[in-house]
């Protein structure tokens, strides 16, 4: 089979497309066809490394999210079936064994069966996004522990840098659950697209105030921020969150601070959440994953530029043009096509 293997970190030069073994399921695994690797910051990040050119202890397959069908099944494995379309998360973290392969080995918890109805482009979009924004949503104190239809019903929640692949599953996710959404973004394009993820209030942060406009649009403050560019944004957080609220960071650049406003964040007693996926509790993990396929299932995740998500794509053997767009800003979504099509015989699956 065809993989895209680097074997040292480095720019996106050291990724190449190899031969490798097709490998069989073990105990507790599944062997998924990939149909679609999405690509995320953390995945370019991570192939890069701290700086310059290091070797590897083994060679390694990038991405961590994607989309496929299940075509072999190890020992042990209930719930799943050859032939389920499958949308995986987390694949390449702790191990060797990334999405951007043409077939992928990851254990079973991993690999969650989604309908027909819903295509391998969104299943290949949700994993990292979805379930970092799920983990921001649900980090109040007094917040629900999962995301379901009402759970944040009567809430009010503000995105950053609404239009980016987490900024637009959060909006998915908290319109789903049934909050209010606010969302700020850099121009007009991406408050279409922010609006067509379903946020009910944008505002374009270099042409409006900020807080003024947050502040008439939830008079009471918001409970919830998901915040993309915390240093920038940390002042203009604490001013219009409500009292106890959360301000949940996700994003950062390597070496990056926040100085926080420390006497008005005690007077609101601030709650600050940071958040990286990979590393939340087994129940924060479990309850995300099957909140978010609830809502996949529920047709709320969608994909797309009509959706909000404009997507990218690139071949599998130009994985490294992938890596540079994200890196480099790209709009949407970067989905990286692994089998040129939907193969005849997922056809009905």
């Amino acid at each position: 089979m065809k993989a895209i293997v680097y074997e040292e970190t480095g720019s996106s030069s050291v990724l190449k497309l190899q031969d490798k073994p097709l490998a069989d399921p073990g105990a507790g695994e599944v062997r998924v066809r990939m149909v679609v690797s999405g690509v995320n910051p953390t995945d370019w990040k991570s192939r890069a490394g701290g700086g310059g050119s290091a070797p590897l202890e083994a060679p390694k397959v990038p991405n961590q999210d994607g989309a496929g069908v299940i075509d072999e099944i190890g020992s042990g494995v209930t719930g799943l079936s050859i032939g389920d379309r499958v949308w995986l998360w987390d694949v390449a973290w702790g191990s060797n064994e990334g999405t951007a392969q043409e077939y992928a080995v990851v254990p079973a918890a991993k690999a969650v069966a989604f309908p027909g109805t819903e295509s391998f482009d969104t299943g290949a979009s949700i994993g990292i996004p979805a379930l970092t924004a799920h983990r921001a949503l649900t980090s109040n104190e007094d917040g629900p522990a999962r995301l379901s239809p009402g759970a944040l019903a009567g809430r009010t929640v503000l995105v950053t840098g609404g239009a980016g692949a987490v900024g637009h599953a959060a909006i998915q996710l908290a319109h789903w659950a049934g909050a209010t959404v606010i969302t700020t973004v850099s121009g007009d394009h991406k408050a279409e697209l922010a609006r067509l993820a379903g946020a009910h209030t944008v505002i374009n942060y270099r042409t409006d105030d900020v807080v003024t406009t947050v502040r008439e649009a939830a008079p009471g403050g918001v409970d919830t921020i998901v915040d993309v560019n915390a240093p920038a944004n940390i002042d203009s957080d604490v001013q219009v969150l409500k009292p106890s609220g959360t301000i949940a960071i996700y994003a950062a650049n390597p070496g990056e601070s926040v100085t926080v406003p420390i006497r008005e964040s005690m007077t609101k007693n601030v709650r600050y959440q940071f958040i990286l996926t990979y590393t939340v509790t087994e129940e924060q993990k479990q309850h995300a994953v099957a909140a978010v396929s609830e809502a996949l299932n529920a047709g709320a995740l969608r994909v797309g530029e009509e959706h909000g998500l404009p997507l990218t794509r690139f071949p599998l053997e130009a994985t490294a043009a992938a890596h540079d767009a994200v890196e480099h800003g790209t709009i949407g979504k970067v989905l990286i096509d692994v089998a040129p099509s939907e193969p005849d015989d997922f056809a009905g699956q």
